[in-house]
């Protein structure tokens, strides 16, 4: 297994010399890596009103010593900058640009992202969305909040393999259900591919940056009834409502094209789904024990009245 601090510090090294964070003048601004960030955290705002950043937000957001912002933020307002609003204390007088300060940021800003549209000039559509998505996996894994907003779209080509590998992946770390799990994750995904039937089946992604957050499908089971199937959402990514959205798109799906009920087939120990479902309106009708995944596990039949 690759050690992942040697990993990480070897990409440290290349992102540092990639961003120029080492030069002593960012895209020859003639400040600083830290100043120039500084700056754009003062253009960002404050996180409450439009009246300017605090001081003290600024070193949260940045993790830097208070001397070291105070001499830097002097060193703006001698520029002519920023101004300070009133305040209780230094701390707490909101800080905003200046006209001269918008027009510096404003030009320092094109530069940057000029500079690193360069640098990405030479990456197609694809290979951008996998620099995305793989950029937003970092943030996430090492901490970070990204809050940017996700979306649900329809399924498309190489997304039915990338569901069943996520899902088996998934079930088999946290429940031991491998072999089996992944057989019958390759069936349901196959037959939905082989059979689709338009107009009455459909797959919906939710992603964001292109990165798969979770995944759901709804197929006909015959005789009025949609069945939904495959239902997952991906660990770090719990919590925001994409499962619910999920299920909710599915009966709306369903009511659309006419069907008169809904059915599911999960498990006891899945609580988190569960507890979806309960809230969708779906009931259970039946409880089966079986070992299909190796040990015995028990499965339940829920459904819906459209």
């Amino acid at each position: 297994m690759t050690d992942t601090v040697v990993a990480l510090r070897a990409f440290n090294r290349f992102h540092t010399r990639f961003s120029g964070a080492l030069q002593p003048s960012y895209m020859e601004s003639g400040m600083g890596l830290t100043a120039a960030r500084l700056l754009y955290e003062i253009a960002q705002g404050g996180s409450t009103d439009d009246s300017g950043v605090l001081a003290m937000e600024l070193q949260d957001r940045l993790d830097i010593d208070s001397g070291y912002a105070s001499r830097i933020l002097r060193g703006f307002e001698k520029q002519g900058w920023v101004v300070r609003g009133r305040g209780t204390d230094a701390r707490r007088r909101p800080i905003q640009l200046t006209a001269a300060g918008r027009a510096t940021f404003d030009a320092l800003d094109m530069r940057t992202r000029a500079d690193t549209e360069a640098r990405i000039a030479g990456l197609d559509d694809d290979q951008r969305e996998r620099l995305s998505d793989a950029l937003a996996t970092v943030r996430l894994l090492l901490g970070d909040q990204v809050d940017d907003p996700w979306e649900i779209r329809t399924a498309q080509a190489g997304d039915l393999a990338l569901i069943a590998s996520r899902q088996t992946i998934l079930y088999n770390r946290d429940y031991g259900w491998g072999r089996g799990m992944e057989v019958l994750e390759s069936e349901v995904t196959t037959a939905f591919l082989r059979d689709f039937k338009p107009g009455l089946e459909q797959c919906w992604v939710a992603h964001r940056h292109g990165r798969m957050l979770g995944a759901v499908m709804i197929v006909d089971a015959g005789e009025g009834v949609a069945q939904l199937r495959l239902l997952h959402v991906e660990p770090d990514a719990r919590g925001l409502g994409i499962g619910s959205a999920l299920v909710d798109q599915c009966i709306a799906f369903a009511r659309e094209v006419g069907y008169g009920r809904m059915r599911l087939w999960t498990h006891t120990v899945l609580a988190g789904a569960r507890h979806i479902y309960e809230r969708a309106g779906f009931a259970i009708t039946s409880i089966e024990s079986h070992n299909h995944f190796g040990e015995p596990v028990q499965g339940e039949t829920w459904e819906k009245a459209l």
